[in-house]
């Protein structure tokens, strides 16, 4: 997994791409507190080698969490800039600085 930060001089807007590699999945989104935990707003598009891509516009100086919906089942991301506990799901989910 990966992610890709391009920060933007025109506004404080960061610009992060979400990478999952998942050749034999057939849906991956990425959810989180950027849009409301919701499943269905941020899916990512299957590229021909695999992987999984999308891009996000978030606002920088700012903190986001957020886990990875594989074929339903929740994943996080090795490559996140840290982890949060979250005492409503009892799981720890991944955490974005910008």
């Amino acid at each position: 997994m990966a992610i890709k930060k391009q920060y933007l001089k025109s506004k404080p807007v960061c610009k992060v791409t979400f990478s999952v590699p998942a050749e034999e999945a057939k849906s991956v989104a990425v959810v989180g507190s950027f849009n409301e935990w919701n499943t269905e707003a941020t899916e990512l598009k299957k590229l021909k080698n695999g992987t999984f891509k999308g891009t996000v516009d978030l606002a920088s100086d700012n903190s986001y969490e957020f886990r990875y919906l594989v074929d339903g089942t929740y994943i996080n991301d090795d490559q996140a800039d840290s982890y949060a506990f979250n005492e409503f799901a009892g799981e720890e989910n991944c955490v974005i600085n910008l």
